[in-house]
């Protein structure tokens, strides 16, 4: 069995240039794709010899087989040239039906090389691999293939519509036949249409070609082999009425049947695209019942050609339009709800701003997009786009690669439009922001002035403070112009830090080294700042003595002291923050509830020192809340109430 199954997308990996691949890819059929499991690559078999892969471009675009570096040249771009042969069939079929004469004629000869050309076909067909649909891979074993292909539809279908039938009876008869019958049995040709339909659905997935066109295309083709088999038909029945004069053409043309063949056809066009259009003139109408039985089905299929091009071509002129019509209809929406709400002209002006850059900005951030694509695909975008951006902060100089790397692929980076703000004042703080172009505003609310605090431009952050101390947002952050920010969420951030130590001794450096070079109007808006590096200062002055100095930036922090702590993302590089209580837990004190805030030492020796040196007096107990004993401070959690006695 593993000699006549292969997967059927090996060939598609072999190709050595990424163009290759997405031409190559641009050709597949959507039934040609691997089961689940199935091993796809180099190491995949190949093929038997002289087994062409049906999804191979080289096949499907023009007949060659390469197998094991050997190439066996058939016809270039094989099938390319079958189609312009089956348009020939297409036109040719209807025709010689009309006017026999030239079947037996002028077109005789052409008829027999295009025969030829299909029956060559009929025979490589024996040496393409087909996909097995109960396995989903390819059978070469080369009695399957032929089996599969003589027992199915396909093959009488390919036979009888290649066959010359006029010329064998020739051979056999010693004479050439004009009868009727043969005439339709060159209508089996039409069965090389499947051809056609096959190429535009192709072109029509291939991202090469325009899906306009291509679809105007295939409907010009449809109305055009409608018209001419109507008219070729339509001449064929005048020609076959008893009485020439009684018909559409004999009333107008004497002896038409002798006449040019052209002038027949010409005649026969004109009336065909009359009656499509509906124009009616009326120069050339039904004179007898057969021709009135004609004409009737004709204009019944002209109603549905006419709803199937209608359709068609507005479909491909609203698609184009699709987008603006949303953009009007959200637009509209904002407008009904502000109204409706009573919103004030400001907010209202930022609704409609943000709804007008989201479409603008569509095509360059196309989410929808993204979220259909695989997440390393995903990743690597970020990492080309922002990861120069991430790794020049302030916050993350010096970290390693691996941990930009990381958060680089979570980000999302968002568009905001002039004048619109971004993080309000008192806000709960849930991300933190990098700008990658543009500018913003910070401001404050004084006793309900607003009031300018300094200016932000690309690379910089804003919300980081509100994150790490989380504390509500000390400042509104409005937008100066169009601007690209990217957010990076507090959650996701905490997560990341939590098995990088190395780097979060990096990134509370860069913090505090951030943080004291702040300007001084910004820290006289956050009275408890100036304390709190000072205690920074002393806790980790080895810290900041092995760093540089980071460049002072524009940013702002938050105001209240109370309840401000460091984040638990920065719990393995900053030590956990603790409340200590000099007495026991049931025993009711006037400190009880206050206690002393610490940071966790590195031993227990250490924390019941410390416990001595803020109460007065030596404990050798260490109990939690509950009354429960600790044993090991790595139990031990940020904010936590210890008793010690």
């Amino acid at each position: 069995m593993a000699a006549e199954t292969r997967s059927p997308v090996p060939l598609l990996y072999r190709r050595r240039s990424s163009g290759e691949i997405m031409r190559n890819m641009a050709s597949v059929s959507s039934s040609l794709l691997p089961a689940f499991g199935t091993v796809v690559g180099d190491g995949s078999p190949l093929l038997r010899s002289y087994i062409i892969a049906p999804y191979d471009r080289r096949y499907r675009y023009y007949g060659r087989i390469d197998q094991n570096k050997i190439v066996v040249a058939c016809i270039l771009w094989w099938q390319a040239f079958l189609v312009i042969l089956v348009i020939y069939s297409a036109w040719s079929s209807p025709f010689e039906l009309a006017f026999k004469d030239v079947a037996t004629g002028s077109l005789l000869p052409v008829d027999l090389v295009v025969d030829a050309f299909f029956a060559i076909d009929i025979i490589l067909t024996f040496f393409v691999a087909y996909l097995d649909k109960s396995t989903y891979l390819l059978v070469d074993d080369h009695k399957q293939i032929a089996v599969r292909y003589v027992t199915h539809l396909w093959f009488p279908m390919d036979l009888a519509s290649t066959l010359p039938f006029q010329t064998i009876y020739r051979i056999f008869a010693g004479e050439m036949h004009h009868g009727e019958v043969f005439g339709f049995l060159n209508l089996l040709r039409l069965w090389r249409l499947r051809r056609v339909s096959e190429l535009f659905s192709r072109l029509e997935k291939d991202t090469r070609f325009s899906y306009f066109w291509t679809r105007y295309c295939k409907l010009i083709a449809v109305t055009l082999f409608a018209v001419h088999s109507a008219a070729c038909f339509y001449f064929w029945l005048a020609i076959h009425h008893k009485i020439p004069e009684q018909t559409w053409i004999g009333a107008q043309v004497d002896n038409f049947e002798n006449r040019s063949i052209w002038l027949g056809y010409t005649y026969a066009m004109y009336w065909s695209i009359v009656t499509l259009t509906t124009t009616g003139y009326g120069d050339l109408y039904s004179k007898n019942t057969g021709e009135k039985v004609f004409n009737i089905f004709y204009m019944l299929f002209n109603i549905g050609l006419t709803a199937y091009l209608i359709g068609n071509m507005t479909n491909l002129i609203v698609h184009s339009a699709i987008k603006t019509f949303a953009m009007r209809d959200a637009i509209n929406e904002v407008l009904r709800y502000a109204s409706k709400n009573r919103l004030p002209e400001g907010l209202k002006e930022q609704m409609l701003a943000h709804m007008q850059l989201k479409f603008k900005t569509a095509e360059l951030q196309q989410e929808e997009v993204l979220e259909d694509l695989p997440k390393a695909i995903r990743s690597s975008i970020a990492q080309h786009l922002f990861h120069k951006t991430i790794e020049n902060t302030y916050l993350f100089r010096d970290v390693s690669d691996d941990l930009i790397s990381q958060l680089v692929s979570e980000i999302k980076a968002e568009y905001f439009p002039p004048k619109v703000e971004i993080i309000l004042q008192n806000e709960i703080p849930t991300d933190f922001y990098v700008i990658a172009s543009g500018a913003v505003d910070v401001v404050t609310q004084k006793n309900g002035i607003e009031q300018f605090v300094t200016k932000l431009s690309s690379k910089e952050m804003f919300g980081d403070i509100g994150v790490i101390f989380n504390i509500p947002q000390p400042f509104t952050v409005r937008t100066r112009r169009l601007s690209q920010v990217i957010r990076i969420s507090h959650h996701s951030f905490k997560d990341m830090m939590q098995p990088h130590n190395e780097d979060g001794q990096k990134i509370l450096r860069n913090f505090i080294l951030y943080l004291k070079g702040l300007q001084k109007e910004v820290l006289d808006e956050i009275p408890f700042l100036s304390d709190m590096l000072g205690d920074l200062n002393n806790e980790h002055s080895g810290l900041l003595d092995q760093s540089q100095e980071i460049e002072p930036s524009n940013y702002d922090q938050g105001e209240n002291a109370q309840g401000s702590h460091v984040d638990s993302a920065f719990q393995s590089a900053y030590p956990i923050r603790l409340v200590i209580h000099g007495h026991h837990p049931d025993l009711e004190t006037e400190d009880k509830g206050t206690g002393k805030l610490i940071h966790l030492p590195e031993s227990m020796e250490g924390l019941l020192m410390l416990a001595e040196k803020k109460f007065g007096k030596k404990g050798d107990i260490v109990l939690m809340e509950d009354g429960s004993q600790v044993e090991d401070l790595d139990a031990l959690r940020e904010n936590d109430h210890l008793y010690i006695f």
